[in-house]
């Protein structure tokens, strides 16, 4: 283990020590530590970083239990290899938050008469009832805590931020922030007089704003609430608010102080106002302030976001035209210099990252590049490090999963490629995930079904030889807000919400063999209408918007049937007819060989 990691485990030590120390001072046994914030947001300022000062832990989902004499990390099968890297198995033990979960670990860790404390403004509803009967269970209670242990003892925690919010102009937007007011506060549920709003690209997306207050995300940090007569009170730093943005909010935007949010909320349930908030995006801490006052409903700006206006559909295809391009370019760079077996992860992420920002409206990547060489592509959010990079050498794959965010569009692409020959087994194993992107990418469907319910074509080919993978196949995508977006998404999980006309949703199958190489194949698609199938119900279907060849060299053709041949040729043959274009001849040549039919 190298001297970093070490250190970074040293300081775990005295951290968790610390934090004991403190639990122990205000007569607790034990806290909960997700790795949320108080919006339950996937990104988090540094600020709010309480989850990896304390364990070591990067990724963008886990809960950490400590108790008096044991501790323990929750992470799901994104994260399993990452935490195990991460964090000291000595000082915490590693679960898989699915299989073992949280719930189970303290009912049978918490002693009896202990009690367990959590911060009511980092956990839902649901979370706080699954952890309090498992307290119960083991003969002790949950407790919620005025302000956070863990603040007490982070002497050099970062300062809140304070960037800059600014409009989203109507030419990316396609809609006025009034007319969504009004449309919006139109669809509260019947008797309720406000809708609580707490998920800050919600806020966004209603109030035509962006900002910066999370990494890759363009967020303004912030709480509303929007009232029957569409008029909003918004709690936000008036600190951030740029020179006009009154002017663009409007005399029907009142601007409070965040700190006044919490006795706003007790106002409003004292003036006998029927208020709705979502029990699941909205803090427990939200629903206590507001009580018998509170009608729990989805968050109202929720579905509407999802299901993408014209102006904004036109615009996240012009994002990825221009996206594609840069991609291309890379991958171009990539097939001509991977083969002198000297490069490395963390360069070669930075070396697409200078393709993408000189494009049109660039502003940030969407996340952190995954760039996973060989047995590193095994790890599904694997993010490089100086101490853990590895070089791209023949006969291995490399794993490029990589986003940008423009004003127009927010994009999110995967592609593996075979660093000179691959083995007949990874062949065998990306087509195999191939075929799965192909069966989703063709599917029609009637209006109704859910994402859960095309889950299984996409995993269809490797279970038929018994593969599987342990993430989800699709997550909605926002325009110009989170790359991670719902309510729509294809996954095993159950999942009520219906697709529809104008969501955006990755379609993404993997493989990943552990200590050996990762493969997965991402495009962004559009639900589109197609049709009236029988019985008047709409027939809907995909349209494919990220443009970027898929490597040719990793395929098995003879697996492929031959719809699946002539998907990928016609694929291929769009992404050079759109992109043959935007790039210069001698990256023309590379793009019209990588795209010839198969």
């Amino acid at each position: 283990m190298d001297e970093g990691r070490k250190l970074r485990r040293g300081d775990t030590a005295e951290r968790l020590a610390q934090l004991r120390a403190e639990l122990k001072r205000r007569g607790l046994d034990g806290f909960l530590v997700p790795r949320t914030d108080e919006y339950q947001g996937e990104y988090v300022p540094a600020s709010a970083q309480r989850l990896a000062w304390l364990t070591g832990f990067t990724g963008s989902a886990g809960l950490a239990v400590v108790l008096s004499d044991a501790a323990a990390i929750f992470v799901d099968g994104r994260y399993t290899l990452q935490a195990a890297t991460e964090v000291d198995g000595a000082l915490f033990q590693h679960r898989h938050i699915s299989d073992e979960p949280a719930s189970e670990w303290i009912a049978t860790s918490l002693k009896v008469g202990a009690t367990l404390g959590y911060d009511s403004r980092l956990h839902t509803l649901g979370e706080v009832d699954r952890y309090r009967a498992a307290a119960e269970k083991a003969g002790g209670k949950l407790a919620a805590l005025d302000d956070n242990p863990i603040d007490s003892v982070w002497t050099d925690r970062p300062a809140p931020p304070l960037e800059p919010v600014v409009p989203q102009e109507m030419r990316f937007a396609g809609e006025s922030a009034a007319d969504k007011r009004k449309r919006i506060a139109a669809s509260l549920a019947t008797g309720v007089e406000a809708a609580v709003l707490t998920a800050p690209d919600s806020i966004a997306w209603l109030l035509n704003i962006r900002g910066g207050d999370v990494p890759h995300t363009p967020l303004p940090l912030s709480f509303a609430v929007l009232h029957r007569d569409a008029s909003v009170d918004l709690f936000i730093d008036r600190r951030k608010l740029t020179p006009g943005l009154d002017a663009h909010l409007g005399p029907s935007v009142r601007i409070a102080d965040p700190a006044s949010f919490g006795a706003f909320l007790e106002n409003l349930a004292a003036s006998g106002k029927r208020v709705q908030a979502d029990p699941g995006s909205a803090a427990a801490w939200v629903f206590d302030r507001l009580g018998d006052a509170v009608q729990r409903a989805p968050d109202p700006c929720a579905l509407p976001k999802a299901c993408k206006n014209t102006v904004e559909l036109d615009g996240t295809r012009a994002a990825h035209r221009r996206d594609g391009a840069a991609l291309t370019r890379f991958l171009a760079w990539l097939a001509r210099n991977a083969g002198a077996g000297t490069l490395r992860e963390i360069a070669v992420s930075d070396r697409l990252e200078e393709f993408r920002r000189t494009g049109d409206f660039f502003r940030d990547l969407s996340f952190p590049t995954i760039s996973g060489a060989g047995s590193n592509g095994a790890i599904v959010h694997y993010h490089a490090m100086p101490d853990t990079e590895r070089t791209l050498e023949n006969g291995s794959l490399y794993l490029v999963d990589s986003g940008a965010q423009y004003l127009d569009g927010t994009t999110d692409v995967t592609r593996t490629v075979a660093i000179g020959t691959p083995t007949p087994e990874m062949k065998d194993r990306f087509t195999r995930v191939l075929k799965g992107h192909i069966a989703l990418a063709l599917c029609r469907f009637p209006s109704g079904t859910t994402g859960s319910q095309l889950d299984a074509m996409a995993r269809a080919p490797l279970w038929q030889v018994g593969l599987d993978y342990d993430h989800g196949t699709g997550h909605g995508v926002g325009s110009y807000l989170g790359v991670h977006e719902g309510p729509q998404r294809i996954s095993k999980q159950p999942n009520a919400q219906r697709l529809m006309p104008g969501m955006i949703v990755s379609n993404e199958p993997g493989y990943y063999k552990t200590g050996a190489y990762g493969i997965r194949i991402e495009n962004l698609v559009v639900v589109e209408k197609l049709g009236v199938g029988e019985g008047g119900r709409d027939l809907l279907g995909f349209e494919t918007i990220t443009l970027a060849p898929i490597d040719r060299n990793a395929i098995d053709k003879s697996l492929l049937e031959t719809h699946e041949v002539e998907w990928l040729d016609a694929y291929h043959a769009r992404v050079a007819a759109e992109l043959l274009p935007l790039v210069d001849t001698e990256i023309a040549t590379w793009l019209k060989d990588a795209t010839r039919p198969l």
